[in-house]
């Protein structure tokens, strides 16, 4: 007899940038393993919703993926809006942070923290 194992895809990505920044940020905070980064967005900012990026702990209706080593946390909704997206962090002359990479976007703002849909 033979079982299924079903694999969830993660709707997110991260380039090697990021994922280097996002260990050593959560070797900084020396967060325990409960800690996940928390990924998804929220109402607000200058074009309608703003991106949600940092350490939490699990909270009802989350997904949990495993991404290059990264134990992330997304709420179950937040993928329609996320789904494709790449995370980058950029660290250079003129900015420094990470940056959202969303085909799901119609617009963004300057800032580039905040989308419509």
């Amino acid at each position: 007899m033979s079982t299924a194992v079903e694999t969830i895809v993660a709707p997110v990505s991260f380039t090697a940038g990021a994922v280097k920044e996002l260990e050593k940020l959560k070797d900084q905070q020396e967060l325990n393993d409960d800690f996940g980064l928390r990924v998804g967005v929220e109402g607000g900012g200058c074009s309608g919703m703003n991106y949600v990026l940092g350490f939490d702990q699990q909270k009802d209706g989350d997904q949990i993926y495993f991404i290059d080593g990264i134990k992330v946390f997304m709420h179950k909704a937040h993928g329609l809006y996320l789904a494709g997206m790449q995370i980058d962090f950029q660290d250079g002359l003129n900015a420094r942070g990470f940056t959202f990479n969303n085909p799901n976007a119609a617009s963004t703002c300057g800032c580039g923290t905040s989308f419509a849909v």
